[in-house]
C-alpha cells in the first residue's frame, strides 16, 4: 500500500535547545533508516513550513503505523494520510 502523508510539526515553545536538539537529532535518524530501508520513498519540505509531504509505502495499514510512530516527533506532528493506488489513466507504470 502507497501512502501520501502530511505531516505539520509543532515543537512545544518550552522545550530548551538541548531537548530540541536531541529530538531533531532522533528524527533524522529514524526517518533516514525508514528511506534507506525503501519503505519512505520520498520526502519533501514544504516551503516556509516545518512541515513535510511524504510517500511511505507499506505491506499493510498496522506497519504503516509503525513507521510514522517511530517517529521520535509523533506525538507533536499534526498527521493526514490518504491511501493511493494507481489511476486508471496514468500512462506511467509507478515511480515507485
Amino acid at each position: 500500500m502507497v501512502y501520501a502523508v502530511e505531516m505539520n510539526v509543532k515543537i512545544p515553545e518550552s522545550w530548551s535547545e538541548k531537548k530540541l536538539a536531541d529530538y531533531l537529532a532522533r528524527e533524522k535518524e529514524t526517518s533516514q533508516k525508514w528511506q534507506e530501508s525503501g519503505k519512505w520513498i520520498y520526502l519533501w519540505r514544504v516551503a516556509g513550513q516545518y512541515a513535510n509531504v511524504s510517500i511511505i509505502e507499506a505491506d499493510s495499514p498496522e506497519e504503516f503505523h509503525q513507521i510514522i510512530s517511530s517517529l521520535p516527533l509523533f506525538p507533536y506532528m499534526d498527521i493526514k494520510v490518504k491511501s493511493l493506488c494507481k489511476h486508471p489513466n496514468a500512462i506511467r507504470e509507478s515511480l515507485i
